[in-house]
């Protein structure tokens, strides 16, 4: 029993209950009477006003980056408008009414999307590609090429045609008529085109000269179709 309390565990003994009772009088002891967490949490938010604006939700990043492109975009569309319209309020004003009803519409886009189907319809017709003209042109302007296309067959007379490129394409007139988009524009082409008769002889156009063409081709798309396609509904031969 003396080897059990030695003088050593007598110190522990003492600085143990000198701690606990330090730690005592710090926390303070329990009553029984104290609320549980929950009730506390309760009062606080009965004493906070239902109107506190204390706390501000912030944007996301992911919302300040759709608001970003989208400014980025409204700024391009402008300065292609006030580009492409080259100073004619007319043009300007045509341009963004038609941008406003489509969405997917800038006359950059337009403009390239023009070119590649000038040269695809004119190439077509040389070629008398039915197939690839009733995808790109109105039934009217259709009926129109396709029947000098059969007329073209029955002489029996071919086109040797090559596309060189376009010297010039702008607008000349767009409007917003009601849901219909329509655009007009000038096409200057330099092509190609050698037509033979049936004995194989050239009876119009020389090998290797080319030839300017002018030409005013109107567009039109519904805007509110789910195709988003245009159709060539007027051509017009402009020398």
């Amino acid at each position: 029993m003396g080897d059990f309390l030695d003088f050593p565990t007598v110190i522990v003994i003492v600085v143990a209950v000198v701690v606990l009772l330090r730690l005592r009088s710090v926390l303070g002891t329990r009553t029984g009477n104290e609320r549980p967490p929950s009730q506390r949490y309760e009062s606080i938010s009965r004493s906070r006003p239902d109107n506190d604006d204390t706390v501000v939700p912030l944007p996301t990043r992911k919302t300040q980056t759709i608001d970003a492109d989208a400014e980025r975009a409204q700024r391009k569309l402008e300065a292609e408008i006030e580009k492409y319209s080259v100073g004619k309020p007319e043009l300007a004003r045509g341009l963004a009414a038609v941008a406003d009803a489509d969405a997917n519409f800038t006359p950059k886009s337009f403009i390239e999307g023009a070119k590649a189907a000038y040269e695809m319809i004119v190439t077509a017709y040389a070629s008398g590609d039915r197939k690839t003209l009733k995808m790109l042109l109105d039934k009217e302007v259709y009926d129109s090429f396709e029947a000098a296309i059969s007329e073209r067959e029955s002489a029996g007379h071919t086109v040797e045609f090559t596309f060189v490129g376009l010297s010039n394409i702008e607008f000349t007139e767009v409007e917003l008529d009601k849901r219909n988009a329509i655009v007009t524009l000038r096409i200057d082409a330099e092509v190609v085109s050698i037509t033979r008769d049936a004995a194989g002889d050239v009876i119009e156009g020389a090998p290797g000269q080319v030839v300017a063409i002018a030409d005013e081709w109107t567009f039109m798309r519904n805007t509110r179709s789910r195709d988003p396609n245009w159709k060539l509904v007027a051509t017009n031969d402009l020398e």
